[in-house]
């Protein structure tokens, strides 16, 4: 077994789809559109198989939540870059270009060299070697 995807609500795909294209080389779907659900959603590719689905809805209400807040359930997505080069060199890159870092790049306890930033949601992305 593996996990397929991930999906994340977001009031602007193109925004959302075009972050992770430019800084995780994701690549982007088709858009699919359910008018009468008030749906649409793109999924976005990765290297190794791994999928994000970004979705919009206009017939539910979603629950606000300030930006890079931890709460139970869901609470980081991780993508490795493969080096601690690269998690410098990509977190200096969101920081030029005015993206929220906000911890790092650090060695957790844990082992795992990593920055944690938030996309242009303020969902948290952990940014791995």
């Amino acid at each position: 077994m593996r996990i397929d995807h991930i999906a994340v609500w977001t009031e602007d795909l193109d925004r959302l789809a075009h972050f992770y294209a430019t800084y995780f080389s994701a690549v982007i779907g088709p858009a699919y559109s359910n008018a009468s659900k008030g749906f649409e959603s793109r999924f976005l590719s990765f290297a190794d198989g791994a999928r994000l689905e970004i979705m919009r809805t206009r017939s539910l209400t979603l629950l606000p939540r300030a930006p890079g807040v931890e709460s139970a359930g869901l609470t980081h997505l991780a993508v490795s870059v493969g080096s601690e080069r690269g998690v410098e060199e990509l977190t200096a890159r969101l920081r030029q270009d005015g993206h929220t870092v906000l911890l790092g790049p650090r060695r957790t306890g844990d082992g795992y060299y990593e920055s944690v930033i938030l996309d242009p949601d303020g969902n948290r992305i952990e940014i791995t070697a």
